[in-house]
């Protein structure tokens, strides 16, 4: 069996779809994106592909794995993992089709008999997070995550921290006591004001609180555990086990998200997971994706026995026709049921994808960024 051709589909909202076939017809389906710099990824997908994998036996993940990240002089970083991570996946989805067997069952097992998945419910406005979140919890959610605040300034006044405040404890006097709530700091928050908010969560009984300081400024994170009882957690924005080393070194964080369309993909995924029970640390991938990335995720959330929950970047409870509808064969496989979702049982990474609409819509011309935020003064803040 060797590699011979594959084919790259940019399709709406803000995804890339990796295609990888055979010399006997047999194919994979992989995920590799940088949401906004899509034609990035894109060109180093092409470069790994031409100049290393194609006409190679593609049963051969970790040693394919490890020719991608080390025959490379300059290492890591988001569009080189991504592109990683994309190709990764596809490899696993061909595999366990040629062998008619889910990833999971390739990768050990599963450790659970179904995964508890949550949403996130936006943040801006008091009035609209609280509805969306009883809306949520009436269809089943146990868990949901909000943003805490929008743009803020390196220090802010009273009011403002009472507004991040305000906007917790409405959402937990809307839910009651049984669901949990993850407020995410998405590092716009800078250490200085999170240690004046932290603290101020506890009476809520947060979950966690994610991404509380930049992935660049993490070395903070032990002395901000410190100071507040409330868990920590990051890793949407660290792309490699090398990257978590440090994390787990210095202690303070209590949850780990890696991203399978960005850490490396399901091989990587494996390892950093690995690596936080080692250290009683729990997993809870990220994945604000599509439905190739979040089949590929919930494999490994189905065998690591760390998971606390699995995120999902698109609409799966009985809901409008989302997203993901308008690329699978069938969608009923993310069927939701009180909080949670049943493992993905069929080969590979257990979904069917429309060839022809993905074909049809990657006609688009798409150029998704994220928006770049600047503060009264006309500054750079975070977005």
């Amino acid at each position: 069996m060797k590699l011979v051709d594959y084919e790259l589909f940019q399709v709406p909202p803000r995804w890339l779809f990796l295609k990888l076939e055979t010399a006997d017809g047999s194919i994979g389906w992989g995920e590799p994106i940088v949401e906004g710099r899509a034609k990035t990824v894109r060109t180093a997908v092409d470069e790994i592909m031409d100049s290393y994998l194609l006409g190679t036996d593609p049963h051969r993940i970790e040693d394919h794995w490890q020719a991608m990240y080390r025959g490379s002089f300059y290492r890591g970083g988001p569009v080189l993992m991504s592109a990683i991570a994309g190709i990764d996946q596809a490899l696993w989805d061909l595999k366990g089709r040629t062998f008619g067997a889910p990833v999971y069952e390739l990768l050990g097992g599963k450790s659970r008999d179904r995964i508890r998945v949550y949403q996130w419910i936006g943040g801006d406005r008091v009035e609209e997070i609280g509805a969306e979140a009883e809306q949520l919890c009436d269809v089943g959610y146990t868990a949901l995550k909000m943003d805490a605040a929008n743009q803020m300034r390196h220090l802010e006044p009273p009011a403002a921290v009472a507004e991040v405040v305000s906007r917790v404890e409405h959402v937990r006097e809307t839910v009651g006591q049984h669901v949990d709530i993850v407020v995410d700091f998405r590092g716009r928050i800078s250490k200085s004001l999170a240690k004046r908010i932290a603290p101020k969560l506890e009476p809520f009984g947060v979950t966690f609180i994610e991404e509380p300081v930049l992935p660049e400024n993490l070395e903070h994170l032990p002395t901000l555990a410190s100071q507040t009882t409330v868990p920590l957690a990051t890793g949407e924005r660290l792309y490699s086990r090398w990257d978590f080393k440090p994390l787990f070194e210095r202690g303070g964080i209590d949850v780990v998200q890696p991203d399978v369309s960005h850490a490396g993909g399901i091989s990587e995924m494996v390892r950093i997971a690995n690596m936080a029970e080692a250290h009683d640390v729990a997993v809870a991938p990220n994945c604000p994706l599509g439905p190739i990335a979040l089949a590929a995720s919930l494999q490994v959330s189905a065998t690591v026995p760390n998971l606390l929950f699995q995120d999902h970047g698109f609409d799966i409870y009985p809901a409008p026709k989302s997203a993901a509808d308008d690329y699978l064969d069938d969608a009923s496989v993310f069927e939701f049921t009180d909080g949670y979702l049943d493992l993905l049982d069929g080969p590979g990474l257990g979904i069917e994808i429309d060839e022809d609409a993905v074909r049809e819509r990657s006609q688009q011309n798409l150029h998704w960024h994220n928006q770049v935020w600047r503060q009264a003064d006309g500054s750079i803040t975070e977005w």
